[in-house]
């Protein structure tokens, strides 16, 4: 080998090793921090929904699969957890829409609790033509991560309200339970209209009136939760100007209220005409989750039907009012602030 040859060797060597220490180096610089927002990446995902249970997080979100101009392509429900909040284990998916034999889609928004050692699962779907609208139906297991089963046979809520204008096919959405400390289980829902009524101790069943509640800018997507004697009730609002939902919560002394509004948690959703607020209490520190979209997988965009999962650090002022959350891109990574 002449000197010249082997200089050429040399270079072209050199330039290999260069370029695979350059995408060495880019790779290191793409992979997800722990705890960074957003939280899960290996899909898209929206209305995030958390449980505690046993020291752990089961985070709930439905499957985002929307493809070009797509809008709420959603045919699953997929299940996540976590013992820090920052790295998350995907258990796949854990039901189906049309596991409810009277529906015929849309894993829309949906929660689940523990009772009675059974964990129950509300969701959002689309009602067959005997009931033709949203609906929301409910699920049961004997593992946070499922398989989930139709616990009635038939919608828990259905879609028979009326209005001046006649049927609202959008309004039985977004179920949301909450279990209060003498054990009462409580489910509200609502599109354009809040809802609640009290459950019966079987989980699948509801007992008693309806309860309605006028909320400021209320749009969808409600969450409960009770902190020392103060229940929370948060919630999708509208803002009128952006033409999109931020994130607002009530406070109330009774779970049947009446609530006073608070103000806004968040503002709007990041490239997302749509939010959905779940909050926990894990570990002695409070979470929201929440949706945007700014996730790109497989080359393609965040969109509104392509939202992925986020989350942040939630605190109380003394009052017991909420401090307003700053959608971060750190998330969890940084530690809480110091109280």
């Amino acid at each position: 080998m002449t000197n010249q040859t082997r200089r050429q060797s040399l270079a072209i060597l050199g330039g290999g090793a260069f370029a695979l220490l350059a995408n060495r180096a880019s790779a290191a610089v793409a992979a997800p921090v722990p705890g960074n927002n957003p939280i899960i990446t290996n899909a898209f995902t929206a209305d995030p929904a958390p449980l505690v249970h046993n020291g752990r997080v089961y985070l709930y979100v439905g499957h985002d699969e929307a493809h070009g101009q797509q809008l709420f392509n959603m045919t699953e429900w997929l299940a996540y957890s976590s013992e820090d909040m920052k790295t998350w284990t995907s258990h796949g998916a854990i039901m189906k829409p049309t596991d409810f034999k009277w529906a015929v889609g849309d894993a829309w928004a949906s929660q689940v609790t523990y009772t009675n050692g059974k964990f129950y699962l509300y969701a959002t779907v689309q009602h067959d033509k005997s009931d033709n609208g949203k609906a929301v139906g409910v699920a049961v297991s004997d593992s946070p991560t499922g398989p989930f089963v139709d616990a009635r046979g038939t919608a828990l809520v259905g879609n028979t309200k009326t209005t001046p204008n006649g049927l609202r096919p959008w309004e039985d959405i977004d179920p949301t339970v909450f279990t209060d400390t003498d054990g009462t289980s409580w489910l509200a829902w609502g599109n354009g209209q809040c809802y609640l009524v009290k459950l019966k101790s079987n989980m699948i069943e509801l007992d008693g009136e309806i309860h309605t509640f006028d909320l400021p800018d209320y749009t969808e997507g409600p969450w409960l939760h009770k902190r020392g004697e103060l229940y929370y009730l948060t919630y999708a609002g509208m803002d009128k100007e952006k033409h999109a939902e931020n994130i607002a919560y009530a406070t109330s002394h009774a779970i049947t209220g009446p609530w006073t509004y608070r103000g806004l948690i968040t503002g709007t959703a990041q490239n997302s005409f749509t939010i959905h607020p779940g909050i926990i209490e894990f570990k002695n520190q409070w979470y929201l989750f929440y949706h945007k979209a700014t996730l790109t997988i497989n080359g393609e965009a965040g969109a509104t039907g392509r939202r992925c999962v986020c989350l942040d650090y939630m605190y109380y002022n003394p009052d017991g009012t909420i401090q307003a959350v700053v959608q971060s891109e750190a998330g969890v990574s940084l530690p809480p602030k110091a109280l």
